[in-house]
């Protein structure tokens, strides 16, 4: 009997197991063939392979200091090939679309350096070697050796030559840009619509074919700040392994100067993905969207699109008016920044460029002796004048070499050394430092000069950012400072001490006069305010005020040097432009002498005078005189006190986020 109980409960527990085992599987069962069916039904649709490819993410914009936009993307059409569809037939697609194109005038991707209409040679300035090596030819091979080849590599034997040549164009560019399921060949960029809808109704003809949506960078007003913003272009031959390695796409466009230039990782979007599933004949059997695209990140700039418009309608119009009148006057450029931060609100120049038609006016722009691709205010490099006069006073005083109430008689030539005797504009006679800077008298500041130095003098200029990068951040030039070894430097010592000799740029004088009128903190210039998401909603990176250095300065030679700036404005040189203005104003003229050549106009002034808030250089070329610029500073200054920068334009502003 016991033997019997034994068998019994085992048989029991057998029985219990598979019961559990039934109903496991009972309810594996139901959760593949009812409850999770789609699912199972599409990875069992005998899919053998899995493939890729990209979906492009939206480019960030670029924004005012106050959320108006300057970049934005525009939705466009691109016609695509899509190698994961591609049939036989895929010369004749090319031909059809090409002719059609040809048709409607609208320009194709081709690469090949080679002519588009017989006898097919190579194009001057086209790149020969890549052709060449591609083909896997001598690098001595002819256009004739590269023609042949390209017929029997495509097979395009039964086409007339004209048709060769137009397909193997096509064929080319698809070679070198690494065409491949997962990287997708954009055949024709930014189609106009009618074209889209005609391809679109033959798209049954035209398999691998597709017209996508897709963003394109577009300007709000293709004339403001185009030398600041830039521009974005495709990726050159010789930066292609870089970005490929980062996971571009060959006929990606990437920033090419400028803030897009600059920012182009912030911009750049995270690219989505679109997942094909092929039989084992490699025929699609679905697609999924399986990772949604991001859009770049946003970036907001310090300019100020009201006060930047204001600049340059304003040095537009104040060099026509010179040249009206007979004037030698060639451009200008007029820079404005913060006084507690070095931020950029403007920065002008004229004559400046379309970007819109830049690319087809080229050549024109380029050989055009008024440089319009030109960034003056960052990278013209000019003698200032006397605007450099306030510094060599600050030097003087500091360094005990002058006192507040002494005068020095000016008697127009200035003799102490006896090589080298240069001349006053006027007999000033005995002048102290206010009416010294407001008359601006040369002999004065020579014998300031003088006393100071050309070492000291080099020193300070460079604590005022003069003749160092400013640390923007697009490209700008140092500038050209002198580096003496001792003070014994003689006339040039003299010459500098007037702003002679050394050549800096609009940015520099902006920033040094701002660094001035805040009482000696010098700070790094800066154009970027934040970088936001695409939607606003967050910060991801602001730039805070940098300090470069802080220049100790006595509070009353600091006063003593800025009452004779006022009075430069009140009634000196600069009455002319702000003498009546509702309020004061701080400034400096300049005549920059220029060999051979008319002078330079050179303005620099800072506002309000007793807090200051703005800091605005302004240089017209071979201007003559220093009160010619003083008009581009007026306008400037009311643009900023008198006009209502943040409200709305074209769009309504976003909230700045803190």
């Amino acid at each position: 009997m016991p033997f019997q109980k034994k068998s019994q409960t085992k048989l029991t527990v057998l029985s219990v197991i598979l019961v559990i085992a039934i109903v496991l599987f009972s309810v594996r069962a139901y959760s593949i063939q009812i409850k999770n069916a789609s699912d199972y039904t599409d990875k069992n649709d005998g899919a053998t392979s899995v493939l890729t490819t990209v979906l492009k993410a939206p480019r960030g914009e670029i924004l005012d200091c106050y959320g108006r936009r300057i970049a934005i993307n525009r939705d466009g059409y691109n016609i695509v090939f899509n190698k994961a569809y591609i049939g036989d037939n895929f010369n004749d697609i090319i031909l059809t679309l090409v002719n059609l194109l040809e048709s409607e005038s609208v320009k194709w991707n081709d690469e090949l350096p080679m002519s588009l209409s017989a006898p097919f040679g190579f194009v001057d300035g086209g790149d020969t070697a890549r052709l060449v090596e591609t083909l896997e030819l001598a690098h001595y091979a002819t256009a004739e050796n590269c023609f042949a080849e390209m017929v029997s590599k495509y097979e395009l034997e039964k086409y007339t030559k004209d048709e060769q040549r137009r397909i193997m164009g096509v064929r080319y560019s698809m070679t070198i840009a690494d065409f491949s399921v997962s990287y997708p060949f954009t055949f024709a960029e930014d189609i106009p619509t009618e074209l889209m809808r005609k391809i679109s109704e033959y798209s049954f003809r035209l398999n691998g074919v597709t017209v996508e949506v897709v963003p394109f960078r577009e300007y709000t007003d293709t004339s403001l700040a185009v030398n600041l913003i830039g521009s974005v272009g495709p990726i050159f031959k010789e930066d292609w392994e870089e970005y490929k390695k980062k996971g571009y796409s060959y006929n990606d466009k990437v920033g090419k100067s400028g803030i897009e230039k600059w920012g182009e990782d912030y911009l750049r979007g995270t690219d989505g993905e679109l997942t094909y599933r092929l039989d084992n004949k490699g025929n699609i059997i679905s697609k999924e969207v399986t990772k949604e695209p991001i859009a770049g990140k946003t970036i907001m700039l310090t300019l100020d699109k009201v006060m930047q418009r204001s600049a340059q309608d304003s040095l537009e119009n104040i060099v026509k008016s010179l040249k009206s009148q007979g004037s030698a006057v060639t451009g200008g450029t007029a820079v404005a920044v913060r006084i507690d931060s070095g931020e950029v609100i403007c920065a002008a120049n004229y004559p400046t460029y379309d970007s819109a038609t830049m690319n087809e006016n080229y050549n024109q722009l380029a050989s055009n002796p008024a440089r319009p691709l030109t960034n003056r205010a960052f990278q013209g490099v000019y003698p200032i004048g006397s605007t450099i006069k306030p510094i060599v006073a600050i030097a003087a005083l500091e360094k005990g070499l002058y006192n507040k109430g002494e005068t020095i008689k000016c008697v127009r030539e200035y003799s102490y050394f006896a090589d080298y005797k240069p001349d006053c504009m006027h007999y000033h006679g005995h002048m102290g430092l206010k009416n010294a800077l407001a008359k601006s008298c040369n002999y004065f500041f020579f014998e300031l000069g003088r006393r100071v130095g050309a070492m000291s003098l080099t020193d300070y200029f460079k604590q005022f950012g003069l003749g160092v990068r400013t640390g923007v951040e697009v490209d700008d030039a140092k500038g050209i400072i002198l580096e003496p070894e001792s003070n014994g430097f003689g006339g040039d010592t003299l010459q500098i001490s007037i702003g002679q000799m050394n050549a800096f740029t609009p940015l520099q004088l902006a920033n040094y006069t701002a660094t001035l009128a805040n009482g000696g903190t010098h700070y790094k210039a800066s154009l970027i305010s934040q970088v936001v998401s695409y939607d606003m909603a967050e910060v991801y990176e602001s730039f805070d005020a940098q300090v470069v250095n802080t220049i100790s300065i006595n509070e009353a030679n600091l006063a003593a040097v800025k009452e004779g700036m006022l009075s430069v404005t009140e009634d000196g040189t600069g009455r002319a432009a702000l003498g009546n203005y509702p309020i004061k104003v701080g400034g400096k003229t300049g005549t920059s002498q220029v060999q051979g050549k008319v002078d330079h106009s050179v303005f620099v002034a800072f506002a309000p005078f007793d807090k200051p808030e703005i800091a605005i250089s302004v240089v017209l070329e071979h201007g003559n005189s220093g009160y010619s610029a003083g008009s581009v500073v007026r306008d400037i200054l009311n643009a900023y006190f008198f006009t209502e920068s943040n409200s709305p334009t074209e769009d309504p502003p976003f909230v700045v986020l803190d």
